[in-house]
Parts: C-alpha cells; sequence; structure tokens
C-alpha cells in the first residue's frame, strides 16, 4: 500500500489541477490519494510561521511514501501559493523519503519545460526523490489525452 498525498497549488479551488493531480496519483498508487491538500485552503496562513494547520499538512507531506505536487503555469512557472507552502519544508531533509511527481497543466505547449525547469529542482532541494521526468499537461485535453490512462 503506498501512502500517497496531492498538493495542488492552484488559487482557484476545486481546480482542474486538483482533478489532475488526484487522477494522476490514483494511476500512480493504483487507488485513490490518502490527502488531498488543495492549498487555497490554508490561504493566508501560509504567510507566517508556526501555524498549527499548515505545520499538520507539512507533517502529513512528510510523512506520505508518494506526492503529486502541482500547479498551474503562472507566468511561466508555478504559483506563489505552492511556493509559499514548500517554503515551510527544511532545505535538504524537509522531503527526505518522499517520492515525489511534479506536475503542471497550462494552456500551450510553449510552458512544457516548466515542471521539469522550475518546480523539479526545488522537489529536489527539498530532499524529495524525483525518479522521472516532471509532467506537462494542457488544461483543456488532460483528461482525454490518454496520459493517465491504464
Amino acid at each position: 500500500m503506498v501512502n500517497s498525498t496531492v498538493v495542488v497549488g492552484n488559487p482557484k479551488p476545486a481546480s482542474k489541477t486538483l482533478d489532475a493531480a488526484s487522477r494522476l496519483a490514483e494511476g500512480l498508487a493504483g487507488e485513490p490519494p490518502e490527502t488531498v491538500l488543495d492549498l487555497v485552503e490554508l490561504g493566508p496562513r501560509l504567510l507566517g510561521w508556526g501555524d498549527e494547520t499548515v505545520q499538520k499538512a507539512v507533517a502529513t507531506v512528510a510523512g506520505s511514501s508518494l506526492v503529486v505536487f502541482a500547479s498551474p503555469t503562472y507566468k511561466a512557472t508555478f504559483t506563489g501559493l505552492l511556493k509559499l507552502f514548500l517554503e515551510q519544508f527544511a532545505g535538504g531533509t524537509g522531503l527526505a523519503g518522499v517520492v515525489a511527481v511534479p506536475l503542471m497543466l497550462g494552456a500551450g505547449d510553449g510552458h512544457a519545460l516548466a515542471p521539469e525547469v522550475h518546480l523539479r529542482p526545488v522537489l529536489s532541494e527539498l530532499g524529495a526523490t524525483c525518479p522521472a521526468p516532471a509532467l506537462y499537461l494542457i488544461d483543456r485535453t488532460y483528461e482525454s489525452d490518454g496520459v493517465q490512462q491504464a
């Protein structure tokens, strides 16, 4: 059994990003993710240090064996919302023991390298293992493009 978690940095609740990340986590683990963190629900709590709710979310992610980190593409990179959450982890060790899958959605192929160039290095710096290249999906077609079908 895989202890999987989805972390979504979309400022819109219940977004396409959340749906795509949940589908991906289920496809990888063979069952729905145990935890889904829609970071927009943490809102301003992410701006300070030591918030109890944020620290519980950090502990959940750090204790997961598989985590899909997902964001829409904003200004050719991942969102500030996800960045604020990732800042809560200790450098080099905060995600040690976690297999991380970086996922970004975007409107076109022009930013297809964004998750590989921007998100994957941050996750690696925090100690996560990223065993495969980052994944970029087109937000209009991710449900039908065959990438996540068994």
